[in-house]
């Protein structure tokens, strides 16, 4: 099929469809939470502008940070998503008579690993150090919607482990915002360290970015040097203040992070691959869904999403980083939720990105095999599966974060991907189950691909 016979077709099936009743299509990541006011995505838009800014030194990044831009490491597979980047956490081990020791006074425990002046200012990892981990960027794609679940719904799961081999607990931590208000449930962060997205985002502009706050006022010292700081730090604090309409830059940020929707999911159910993956116990941790309760906005309030995660603390034994962080020991992480997997599973997946360098089903195996701790079990049973059988779990974990069309798996839908679904069009012969390959051009999930889901290609290629 040649270019102009491509473009006859889709004119044609695209006025056929026009005729039929309409199914909506997921989501890109990166786009705003469906449902949201005008004012709120006018928020959003503007916040994604912000997010993307770099920051120079003359508006306050530094004296030492990460990145001067919050997509400098939030940019995989578009503003929002995760990173190959990492960060350096170091400290001293815990032992059975002490506990861990983040350096705090040598400006442990995260590593500002670039400077404004990095032949003066530079910050290092102190020689008293004998813990050095990466951990590469998590995505931010539905934040609102996380951290509208009730923190009850996430206690319930620590009330009612769903093994005697599984006993996650919930890491209370207090918002940076109400500091004298009562302590939330963690749902942020690898070690669920943060409850909020504001916590987040001014959390990150001060550790991350050097940008002091009004969460944050105080600068970094490079390595704990208040003298050093004095001398290299030339702006006054706090550096993040109010723009033309009131908002900080961490407002900025957390519209924009708040309201992002969350990752979709294609198919959207019926994969064997799922019922394997409830089978041999992933499930336990990865829990598939949770209600979110009353927010401020009602596109975020009342909805159901599909998270895989319980936000619940685990010991994950030999794949601990030995980083403590508040309540959470170095052997335990947060379960991270798994929606919006696929980029990640592309670029590299874990804490520390090691699971890399192969096809995305090989990475996967590479991090499923690294499990351990009260995943050990889950793991084995997955080892124990033959391939065919590896093979179904991989795809449905690979469907986590997949946009319908998306042929080339870039998380958009364009002529390339028409060129290569269109031969899979059948009309209403019920071919496709959701384990076929074509079930990802099955939007209303009806067993083919057939002229309503043309019409559902149509307004997810134009946008409308």
């Amino acid at each position: 099929m040649n270019a102009a016979q491509s473009s006859v077709l889709i004119s044609l099936l695209a006025s056929l469809a026009a005729t039929a009743s309409a199914q909506d299509v997921q989501s890109p990541m990166g786009k705003a939470v469906p449902g949201l006011d005008a004012s709120q995505v006018n928020l959003f838009d503007v916040g994604k502008t912000i997010f993307n800014k770099p920051f120079s030194q003359a508006e306050g990044r530094g004296p030492n940070f990460n990145d001067g831009a919050c997509n400098g490491c939030h940019n995989f597979p578009t503003a929002g998503g995760s990173s190959t980047k990492f960060v350096t956490r170091f400290g001293v081990a815990a032992t059975v008579n002490t506990p861990f020791d983040g350096l705090d006074s040598l400006g442990g425990s995260l590593l500002q690993a670039e400077s404004n002046d990095p032949q003066n200012c530079a910050e290092s990892v102190p020689p008293q150090a004998n813990v050095v981990i990466h951990r590469i960027t998590p995505p931010c794609f539905g934040f609102g919607l996380i951290e509208a679940i009730p923190d009850a719904a996430i206690a319930a799961n620590e009330a009612n482990p769903p093994s005697a081999l599984v006993s996650g607990k919930v890491h209370w931590v207090g918002a940076l915002e109400a500091p004298l208000g009562p302590p939330r449930a963690g749902r942020f962060g690898w070690k669920a360290q943060v409850p909020t997205v504001l916590t987040f985002s001014g959390d990150a502009s001060g550790n991350e970015m050097g940008l002091t706050n009004r969460l944050l006022p105080t600068e970094q010292a490079p390595n704990g040097d208040a003298v050093l700081l004095a001398q290299c730090d030339t702006t006054a604090d706090p550096e993040d203040g109010p723009d033309a309409f009131g908002y900080d830059f961490i407002d900025r940020m957390t519209h924009f992070q708040r309201y992002l929707a969350a990752p979709p999911q294609t198919p959207r159910n019926g994969m064997t691959g799922e019922a394997i993956f409830n089978s041999i116990g992933c499930a336990d941790c990865h829990i598939q869904s949770f209600t979110t309760g009353a927010a401020p906005e009602a596109a975020l309030s009342n909805k159901t999403i599909k998270v895989y995660s319980d936000f619940l603390l685990h010991d994950v034994g030999s794949l601990g980083d030995d980083i403590a962080q508040g309540a959470a020991s170095g052997k335990e992480f947060r379960t991270p939720p798994l929606w919006g997997l696929l980029p990640r599973a592309i670029s590299g997946l874990l804490h520390d990105g090691r699971a890399n360098g192969g096809t995305a089903e090989q990475n996967l195996d590479s991090a499923i095999v690294a499990h351990d701790g009260e995943a050990a079990a889950s793991r084995n049973a997955y080892l124990a599966l033959n391939p065919t059988q590896q093979g179904q779990l991989h795809g449905f974990l690979l469907s986590l974060g997949r946009l319908e069309f998306d042929f080339e798996r870039d998380n958009d839908i364009d002529d390339f991907d028409w060129f290569f679904i269109f031969p899979d069009f059948n009309g209403p012969v019920n071919a496709y189950s959701p384990d076929h390959p074509a079930a990802t051009n099955d939007v209303d999930q009806d067993g083919d691909f057939d002229i309503r889901d043309v019409g559902a290609f149509q307004r997810g290629y134009t946008g409308q």
